[in-house]
């Protein structure tokens, strides 16, 4: 220990003189989630939301298949856990460099020796063979923490694509809940279409009655067909748009087409809408699979730079080898050719040109160019989170207030109705009264929708559950 000392002590006295990494560093410093302003956009802070299977919440059985062979099953799965095997791999090979290397090593070659060199006089001027077998040995003593730091960065990259790749199974999860919201609602404007039918070929019938009672002309039965008919191309519309959503689903899962055939109306539990919390904590963010990889190719690039600086300060090797060496081959196998050494290498820069600053320069350029790119990813989270949290507020608003309104309009279409079968009023006075309704009714399964994804669109944003986060940014 303190020969090591004196060795550490008389190294550090010649780093005056060479080439040093004063006067760098980064500029920037990672924006901590708790410190940005949301009090009031997200409400004070209480139970960490939401679960990491967030989309079993809408208590859909089909829904939670679906998502399962997503995530088993969808190829671009494996797009992110090739990148993981490359980043464990590119680890690997820099925690193998910093051990120790043995090598075996054999060579012979045929030349003329030199008559005024080292050899005797018997083998000065001729041609004869010189030979080597050893195994050689090297140790690099990592007194200034390069190789660690460089296998850190390593390490955190790697951690960076698992970060990545639990951001791609939370992206696929997303897009298979936010097209199975969709299909859901396709499926309730379906059924408005599917009752307006039904409503008009009723009305159809009593005009006809009516018609032959010399009630109505011509004009009402002509009217009545031609609204059944409209109604009719806006259910081929919606039929076409479900197969659209089947298909979409289908290739989510990884299946072709047809998968999508065998799926049923969903069955989203009613109150599914209405499941958020009340408030959420801005610290949530600090989870989400993107934020949680930008952080750690942050504490990568931080790690890059500490690797870059020891670079700036003397590296030294321990080398040894043992072996057979000759001069003629036929000497090679004999006691006498043995050799066996060690001893120390030292590499120490005094001048470069300025090569180090300007790589030192360029790792403190990547470690904010990263900050950055952190800080970006986490104001983008935190809209994400507050236009998703706004967006469900707005609809649930407008959903109350809307349930109003329908209830008016279908309590004047039915008293429009009654006065038509009474024969006070003429059909026009009934299709201007459902014109309205049928609009309150799409209306609410729209806002219905709304309010799903968007609670689907804040699970996401706040990363869907949790993951292990990287030690504090510094």
């Amino acid at each position: 220990m303190r020969h090591r000392s004196a060795v550490l002590i008389a190294l550090s006295a010649l780093l005056g003189a060479c080439a040093n990494p004063a006067g760098l560093a980064s500029r920037l410093q990672a924006t901590q989630p708790a410190s940005l302003a949301a009090a009031r956009s997200l409400g004070t802070p209480g139970a960490d939301w939401p679960v990491a299977n967030w989309w079993t919440a809408y208590g859909d059985p089909q829904l939670n298949r679906l998502v399962d062979r997503a995530l088993r099953d969808n190829p671009g799965l494996a797009l992110a856990q090739a990148r993981i095997d490359k980043a464990r791999a590119q680890a690997g090979a820099v925690a193998a460099s910093d051990g120790p290397q043995v090598s075996a090593n054999a060579e012979s070659s045929r030349q003329r020796l030199s008559g005024n060199y080292i050899y005797p006089p018997s083998l000065a001027g001729g041609y004869t063979s010189i030979n080597r077998a050893a195994l050689d040995l090297s140790l690099e003593l990592d007194l200034w923490g390069r190789n660690r730091a460089a296998l850190d960065a390593a390490l955190g990259r790697g951690r960076a694509a698992e970060a990545e790749a639990a951001g791609t199974r939370l992206a696929l999860a997303g897009a298979v809940t936010q097209a199975y919201l969709q299909f859901d609602r396709l499926h309730h404007l379906r059924d408005v279409a599917e009752a307006t039918v039904r409503q008009r070929e009723k009305l159809q019938d009593l005009v006809r009655l009516r018609h032959k009672a010399g009630l109505d002309n011509n004009a009402e039965t002509l009217q009545a067909a031609g609204s059944i008919a409209a109604a009719q191309a806006e259910r081929r519309a919606l039929d076409t748009q479900l197969d659209a959503v089947r298909h979409q689903l289908a290739a989510l899962v990884g299946q072709g087409p047809d998968a999508g055939l065998d799926l049923t109306p969903p069955a989203i539990a009613a109150a599914a809408a209405a499941r958020l919390p009340d408030s959420l904590p801005a610290d949530l963010l600090g989870r989400r699979p993107d934020v949680v990889a930008q952080r750690w190719r942050v504490e990568a690039s931080q790690r890059d730079s500490d690797a870059a600086r020891a670079e700036f300060y003397p590296n030294i090797n321990l080398n040894a080898f043992i072996g057979l060496q000759s001069l003629g081959l036929s000497n090679l196998a004999e006691g006498g050719s043995r050799i066996i050494g060690a001893g120390p290498a030292l590499h120490l820069p005094v001048f470069d040109s300025g090569r180090l600053r300007a790589g030192l320069a360029s790792r403190h350029a990547d470690q904010d160019a990263a900050i950055a790119q952190y800080n970006s990813t986490l104001l983008g989270a935190l809209q994400e989170v507050a236009d998703a949290l706004s967006d469900w507020r707005g609809a649930a608003a407008e959903a109350r207030e809307q349930q109003v309104a329908l209830s008016r309009y279908e309590e004047a279409w039915r008293l429009t109705e009654t006065r038509y079968r009474a024969g006070l009023t003429p059909y026009t006075a009934v299709l201007a009264a459902e014109t309205p309704l049928l609009a309150q009714r799409r209306l609410s399964a729209d806002l219905r929708s709304r309010q799903l994804e968007a609670s689907a669109s804040l699970a996401r944003a706040l990363g869907g559950g949790t993951l292990p986060a990287p030690s504090a940014l510094h």
